[in-house]
């Protein structure tokens, strides 16, 4: 049998088990690991820190809206910018060092690479998501209580299933920048990309004309984020299928980048 077909023959858990190899020994996923961690509890601590001020000064019917849980997982805003960091760095590491060479030749069939790359993150990012949620949520609580604030507990209606959509969503934001990455094949560019998709399009969504808006039910940081809320919030009544839409979204793209990544030299 010829190298070319050996290469060819080689299975998925082979070359899954590569990209797990090269993925712990980048000092950058560390690194970025490590930054979710600090950042994201970080902020929620921030947040928190005078929670029991602001409280005291809102009005009967905001306190009627007050939702513990939400006020605990706004540390997404941030998380998905990092993991979304750590998505991209997969991929375009291996173009800033020249591996994508050496990778492509182990592993001819372009498609069983970038699928083990997106098989990979989506169990990192799955783990390091919803761990980050939980902790942030006991985080949170634990705050509000100690200000003597109404806080929520995971066996209150809504809630568990807000927190773990939390993780979802993060999982998702991680596959659309393994999408541009691919795409894109440079860091700075796929970054630059993430941070218009996340921050600036919901940030100017006032300035959309309307047969536009309905796009902003499923966009990250605007519909699909209401799945991080127990309140319900009128403007998005079904927050899972705001986030199943995205997610279609993230497919899309996805695929986008199965194609380019199939017919491109390098």
């Amino acid at each position: 049998m010829t190298a070319h077909a050996e290469a060819l023959a080689v299975p998925f858990s082979r070359t899954l088990h590569a990209e797990w190899i090269k993925f712990r020994s980048l000092r950058s996923t560390w690194y970025t690991l490590a930054c979710l961690g600090f950042a994201g509890l970080g902020i929620t601590a921030l947040g928190m820190g005078a929670i029991g001020v602001e409280y005291a000064n809102l009005t009967a019917a905001e306190r009627a809206d007050w939702d513990p849980t939400n006020q605990s997982l706004t540390t997404y805003l941030v998380a998905q910018l990092i993991i979304g960091v750590l998505g991209i760095l997969v991929v375009t590491s291996e173009y800033a060092t020249g591996l994508i060479q050496t990778s492509l030749a182990a592993t001819p069939r372009r498609h069983r690479l970038l699928a083990a790359k997106a098989v990979l993150l989506t169990g990192v990012a799955v783990v390091a998501g919803q761990a980050l949620m939980f902790t942030s949520f006991f985080l949170g609580q634990a705050m509000l209580a100690a200000q003597g604030v109404p806080n929520a507990s995971l066996g209150d209606p809504g809630v568990l299933s807000a927190v773990l959509g939390g993780g979802v969503y993060l999982t998702a934001i991680a596959l659309l920048a393994v999408g541009l990455g691919t795409i894109l094949r440079a860091t700075a560019g796929a970054i630059v990309a993430l941070v218009a998709i996340v921050f600036l399009v919901p940030g100017f969504a006032g300035l959309f004309p309307s047969w536009l808006a309905g796009i902003l039910d499923f966009w990250p940081s605007q519909g699909a984020a209401a799945v991080l809320t127990t309140v319900p919030n009128p403007d998005y009544p079904a927050p899972w299928l705001n986030l199943g839409g995205m997610c279609l979204g993230v497919a899309a793209v996805l695929t986008v980048a199965f194609v380019l990544f199939r017919r491109r030299d390098v």
